[in-house]
């Protein structure tokens, strides 16, 4: 039995959902977002609920009912509020800035790094150590951070790179030396 699978989504105010079969189309304040979903899984939408159900209780049907649910709920959530990531640089001389809409870093290359946004992706840079990815779509947000990072990872034994503002770096010691 699905937990959150048969958990009804509230369609608050201000948000259009519109289902035509396997795609479906979520409008709201900050932009539309658009999703196609399994064949298997049914979307109904009553009075500003909407339900999944699955056809049977094969052990793929039952992943994907779960899995449907949260993606839907979701894109409501993304077209209400944004999704933000924040990212965090540290190391002598590494940096971020915004230059029109790329995001220039100098991240210790012999070059700047320069990258531009996907559609429907923000960055803000607050500070020189900072960086905010913005979007409606939680799970773009999510992976242009991940691409952000992998510019520069952090490294273990100083700390250097790019990390997640919530994400907690084990340091190694170094060597011990001769004795």
């Amino acid at each position: 039995m699905s937990r959150i699978g048969n958990k009804p989504i509230n369609v608050p105010d201000g948000v259009e959902v519109k289902i035509d079969g396997h795609h479906i189309t979520v409008k709201g304040p900050k932009g539309t977002l658009e999703r196609d979903i399994h064949k298997n899984m049914t979307v109904a939408l009553n009075d500003k609920v909407i339900t999944v159900t699955r056809c049977d209780d094969e052990p793929e049907n039952r992943s994907l009912h779960g899995l449907t649910r949260t993606l839907i709920n979701n894109m409501i959530e993304g077209v209400l509020n944004e999704y933000k990531r924040n990212l965090e640089i540290n190391g002598v001389g590494y940096r971020a800035q915004k230059k029109g809409n790329k995001l220039v870093m100098n991240l210790g290359y012999s070059h700047p790094v320069e990258m531009d946004p996907p559609e429907g992706i923000t960055f803000d840079v607050p500070d020189a150590n900072h960086i905010t990815v913005r979007g409606i779509d939680k799970e773009l947000v999510g992976q242009t951070a991940a691409v952000v990072r992998t510019k520069r990872p952090p490294e273990v034994y100083r700390g250097k790179g790019i990390k997640y503002a919530e994400e907690h770096i084990r340091r190694k010691e170094g060597k011990a030396g001769k004795k």
